[in-house]
């Protein structure tokens, strides 16, 4: 799992048609997530997604910021729309090496401490090797420490205990660890017979699954869609700012297809597509949240409208950088975000229903 190289390398039978819409989702979720990713260091998932959206019969491009770009045709190309999924997931850096030749983190986007203890990671050193360890309290034995239960986990007392000899900070230097390596979480990823799949990175490798589920099947149908699509996987999101720019200038609806959070108070599940009314940065664009309701009552899809109070998106980092476009979010539900999330088979399905009925439908009214 946390082979780092050598995870991106493996195939998937994406292409294959004899596979549903819903498996070939399900078997790209599983291969993005065994792909390491924190914001930062996304080249090998990137390279492979490129590869694969090529396999489909897509052009695809990247930016100067290092996300990938598709272009889909339309009938009509003054009215465009754009499509975006983030690729980048949680993670952190190396910030110090201890003198005991453990190491302390600064953490890249928004997670709490104890989120991540006893989680095995991955630490990626500048020549590509990858030391593997554990994150810790520090002084994490109950039989030698009577405060770890009730010490707060914060930056300062969390380490790696890496998974090598290692008694001091030159004994970490040795094996090629510096200050500023990137670290990744093991996702410990399991698919349940009762249709669940468990995972850190949902957010948001599940979205760009369904993404390119659509695609595959715009490519296989032959399906010509109303409008001139481009589709962003971007790769800073966690830290605020992937899909806030390379909007083409003809753009009128941007929509992000990003998880649903999960929670007291919500009325998402794991079972549903999510559509946003609002989240931390202010309301999304009333009409097209009404258009994507529309799709989906007309389609019999589970669906559920919620406000997200902690959230943003890439929509919603567009429009705070000014761009002039109708902005939308949907997602599957995800339980437990920014920590050990789970998602359901059927918030799969209804989200790719929705997706697709969007993009091949034209908006009549925002």
């Amino acid at each position: 799992m946390l082979s780092g190289n050598a995870a991106g390398t493996a195939s998937v039978p994406p292409s294959q048609p004899q596979l549903s819409p819903l498996d070939y989702i399900e078997a790209l979720l599983l291969k993005l997530l065994s792909i390491p990713s924190p914001t930062g260091d996304t080249e090998e998932i990137i390279g492979w997604l490129a590869g694969e959206a090529e396999r489909l019969g897509f052009q695809a491009r990247r930016n100067h910021k290092g996300g990938l770009l598709i272009d889909i045709p339309g009938v009509d190309r003054a009215h465009g729309r754009l499509i975006t999924a983030h690729v980048d997931t949680l993670g952190a850096m190396v910030k110090e090496i201890l003198p005991t030749g453990r190491l302390r983190l600064h953490r890249i986007g928004g997670f709490a401490w104890n989120s991540i203890e006893g989680s095995y990671c991955g630490v990626k050193t500048a020549g590509g090797r990858v030391v593997t360890g554990t994150i810790l309290l520090h002084n994490p034995s109950t039989h030698v420490n009577r405060e770890m239960g009730t010490t707060e986990r914060a930056m300062d007392n969390m380490e790696v205990v890496l998974d090598a000899r290692v008694d001091s900070a030159d004994d970490a230097r040795a094996l090629g660890i510096s200050v500023g390596d990137f670290v990744f979480f093991d996702p410990k990823t399991e698919r349940t017979e009762t249709g669940y799949i468990k995972s850190r990175h949902l957010d948001d490798k599940a979205s760009v699954a369904i993404v390119f589920g659509v695609l595959r099947q715009l490519a296989e149908s032959k399906i010509q869609i109303p409008y001139r699509t481009t589709v962003l996987l971007s790769n800073n999101e966690e830290i605020g700012y992937g899909g806030n720019s390379n909007i083409p200038p003809e753009t009128v609806e941007y929509l992000a297809v990003d998880m649903g959070a999960i929670g007291d108070g919500q009325t998402t599940d794991e079972y549903s597509v999510s559509i946003c009314a609002k989240d931390a940065s202010g309301p999304y664009h009333q009409g097209l949240r009404r258009h994507l309701v529309q799709l989906a009552e007309a389609a019999g899809l589970h669906y559920a409208v919620d406000i997200y109070p902690y959230y943003t998106s890439d929509a919603s980092a567009a429009i705070l950088a000014g761009a002039d476009v109708v902005h939308g979010l949907i997602g599957p539900g995800v339980a437990n975000s920014h920590a050990w999330e789970r998602t359901h088979r059927e918030g799969l399905r209804n989200t790719y229903e929705l997706l697709l009925r969007y993009v091949t439908s034209p908006t009549l009214q925002l």
